[in-house]
């Protein structure tokens, strides 16, 4: 089957099997590896992407079902050698340890900020409870997102620079 997918805003085209789930296409034939293989049932969410900026679990998505819309992964949240707010916060907060389910929450993290930047701990904490890590206990993943919010973190991943670029713009119109 001959797909095109937008990925990280660069086209990919492909003749893949039907059946094949997105987690592979990112991984085995586009060479994204950021994004994590875990359990294959949608429990663990170490394989969440962005569909059209909603995060979704690629175990069980197929490939084919993505073309016409844009997937973003880890890999797409640096910005022109600037990195998201959300990577910023997982460095200063030390969200992360072992690494395995960083992408994922990451991903999850900027879906939760682009809607909402200004979460309450309550709305990160529902917002990353379909997200399994077995090394942190989510507190510094929680204070990472917070710090996130906190330094120019929402609206659509924009780069603080980005952000204060655009309301230099506004201003000034």
């Amino acid at each position: 089957m001959d797909v095109t997918l937008t990925v990280n805003g660069v086209e990919h085209r492909r003749d893949v099997e039907p059946r094949m789930l997105l987690v592979h296409f990112l991984r085995d034939e586009l060479g994204l590896t950021g994004t994590h293989w875990g359990c294959d049932t949608s429990n663990c969410g170490t394989c969440v992407v962005l569909i059209d900026g909603e995060p979704v679990k690629s175990c069980t998505t197929l490939a084919a079902m993505t073309v016409g819309h844009e997937v973003r992964t880890v890999e797409g949240l640096e910005q022109d050698g600037q990195l998201d707010p959300v990577q910023q916060g997982f460095m200063e907060e030390h969200g992360l340890q072992c690494g395995f389910c960083t992408p994922g929450m990451m991903l999850t993290a900027r879906a939760l900020l682009d809607g909402n930047p200004d979460p309450s701990t309550a709305e990160i904490r529902e917002a990353i409870s379909g997200q399994l890590c077995r090394c942190t206990g989510y507190a510094t993943i929680v204070r990472s997102i917070r710090w996130a919010a906190e330094h120019g973190g929402g609206g659509n991943g924009a780069t603080p620079a980005a952000q204060s670029e655009a309301q230099e713009q506004e201003v000034g119109s």
